[in-house]
């Protein structure tokens, strides 16, 4: 859990973004999870209005484009703070949607003029140091038992993180927080992602004989709405069950989000160990452990003091 100020690391889950963006008070917006990166993955989600990208980072990677310095129309903060890299793609993505039927509402849209005029640093300072956004992204905080002092990574730790990918008046941008500003990745015509795809493309290649570790979530318009709209449009019987049945099995995709999101933010120790504590009150605990591990020495089933 994060204190006195702090980003707590949160699960890389579209439902946990799609809660995130909600809650940011934002409307208009869904995240899908890609599980590829053929042509079709992408047309089925249109329309997109934005790509966040994890992988594993290793320092002295090239860029691919074009590093903008000074001011520039299109939204981006440095990032000046650990584990707050997931919200910050989030925001980059909507803070650079140019849809009119996208609501940002009050908090981002307040967010956005505040810091209109600030320099990266600045930005950065700003989205680190706002209550709400940071209460919002905390809320996901892994449940723990005891509170860790936080330490720098080491030089051989696994370290992850998130950038995202953005259309802005017809050119495409890397926004990557850790970078001195947006890399710009070029023009394009008809769709963006195209410009994307084979960028990805090359960037998984190049690591896949040593890393499989790699996500992409997608910024989406919101589907329910969408087929909502197609419902009303449709006029045979045949093409109305169709996509009923869509509405139906997007309302159960969200009702078991929602259902994950309140496990995930349910703190569940204090039943354990009242539960630890009755077992061991009625002599049951050691019993149960031997049968798990089968070492009176052994504190779990891969660690034993024996040893």
């Amino acid at each position: 859990m994060a204190v006195n100020g702090q980003w707590c690391l949160i699960e890389s889950d579209p439902g946990v973004f799609s809660e995130l963006i909600k809650e940011f008070g934002c409307s208009g917006l869904q995240v899908e999870e890609l599980w590829s990166l053929d042509e079709s993955a992408f047309s089925d989600l249109k329309p997109i209005y934005g790509l966040i990208f994890l992988f594993k980072w290793k320092g002295g990677d090239e860029e691919q484009g074009k590093v903008l310095f000074g001011d520039t129309d299109v939204f981006f903060a440095k990032q000046v703070i650990n584990n707050a890299c997931a919200t910050q793609a989030i925001i980059s993505v909507l803070l650079n949607i140019q849809d009119p039927e996208i609501k940002l509402g009050d908090t981002l849209s307040q967010f956005k003029e505040f810091t209109a005029s600030f320099d990266p640093a600045l930005k950065g300072m700003s989205l680190t140091n706002a209550d709400r956004l940071r209460e919002v992204h905390n809320s996901f905080a892994r449940q723990n038992m005891f509170e860790f002092d936080s330490k720098a990574a080491e030089k051989d730790d696994d370290v992850y993180h998130f950038v995202a990918f953005v259309p802005f008046k017809g050119r495409v941008y890397e926004l990557d927080g850790l970078k001195p500003g947006p890399i710009d990745l070029g023009p394009y015509t008809d769709d963006w992602i195209n410009v994307v795809r084979p960028l990805l493309q090359t960037r998984i290649a190049k690591h896949a004989a040593t890393e499989i570790t790699f996500n992409l979530m997608a910024v989406v318009g919101d589907k329910l709405v969408e087929f909502e709209r197609e419902l009303e449009r449709s006029s045979g019987e045949e093409a109305r069950q169709e996509v009923k049945e869509k509405i139906r099995i997007e309302e159960e995709k969200r009702a078991n989000y929602k259902v994950e999101n309140i496990r995930r933010k349910h703190n569940y120790l204090p039943l354990i160990m009242e539960m630890l504590k009755i077992l061991s009150e009625k002599g049951m605990l050691l019993p149960l452990t031997l049968k798990v591990t089968g070492c009176p020495h052994s504190i779990s089933k891969h660690l034993c003091l024996c040893t």
